[in-house]
């Protein structure tokens, strides 16, 4: 995909904050924290939205990620929100799915 931010940031052309990789996926920081710890997990196939992610595997594998290293950096316990966003009603703002992490403090309910 041209012009793809986390593509980018898959390719190296654009630095990030990596917490993880493997031959599937991706998961860095966000530059654009909502909370204390703000990660997001991506696949290195880009799939657009989740509408039109068919692997479930993969879609599992976001989710497994997410959770080894909410682990790994010690705020499972506590608690954090794991969000996909889709399209533009659920403010999906880069088209490349993406799992968001979100802890480190209490978080409000509804977001925002």
């Amino acid at each position: 995909m041209t012009n793809c931010i986390f593509c980018s940031i898959i390719k190296g052309d654009i630095p990030a904050e990596k917490l993880y990789e493997d031959d599937k996926v991706l998961a860095f920081k966000d530059v654009n924290a909502q909370a204390p710890e703000h990660f997001l997990v991506i696949p290195k196939e880009h799939i657009s939205t989740p509408n039109d992610a068919t692997d479930e595997a993969l879609l599992g594998k976001l989710n497994t990620t997410a959770v080894m290293i909410a682990k790994e950096r010690g705020f499972s316990e506590s608690g954090y929100r794991l969000v996909m966003n889709c399209n533009s009603d659920g403010c999906q703002s880069v088209f490349h799915i993406h799992l968001h992490c979100l802890g480190g403090r209490q978080l409000n309910w509804p977001p925002g």
